[in-house]
């Protein structure tokens, strides 16, 4: 991975990561979860970007007494370092409690142009 697409990456995480925190701040959850989601799709690729996304989860899911997420984070957690190890990542997945942490998921065109990929849908 060239430089140039890992400083726009880091870039798009964090300001992902912020727009989460606002969200958080202004109670407003269910935004923060989309931010969040996003910055997972796009940091899964990089293992301490991925573990980072996940105790983000975990924080806000903690924050929220949702003890389902909370045991879905420690679970994916546990999962993450072996998926980067063994490059067996679901692409595209979410990252949360609600989805398989097995499957993968379609990427939007946004994201796919952050992470550098090709779209084939055109």
């Amino acid at each position: 991975m060239n430089s140039d697409a890992v400083s726009s990456k880091d870039a798009f995480l964090a300001a992902e990561y912020r727009l989460a925190a606002n969200a958080i701040d202004e109670q407003n959850f269910e935004e923060a979860w989309h931010h969040l989601e996003r910055a997972h799709v796009v940091a899964q690729d990089r293992l301490g970007l991925h573990c980072g996304s996940h105790l983000r989860m975990l924080r806000l899911a903690w924050r929220l007494r949702d003890w389902r997420e909370v045991s879905g984070q420690i679970f994916r957690l546990a999962l993450a370092p072996l998926g980067n190890l063994t490059g067996k990542l679901p692409v595209g997945n979410s990252g949360r409690s609600s989805v398989s942490a097995f499957v993968p998921m379609e990427i939007s065109h946004e994201l796919k142009e952050v992470m550098g990929a090709p779209d084939r849908s055109k």
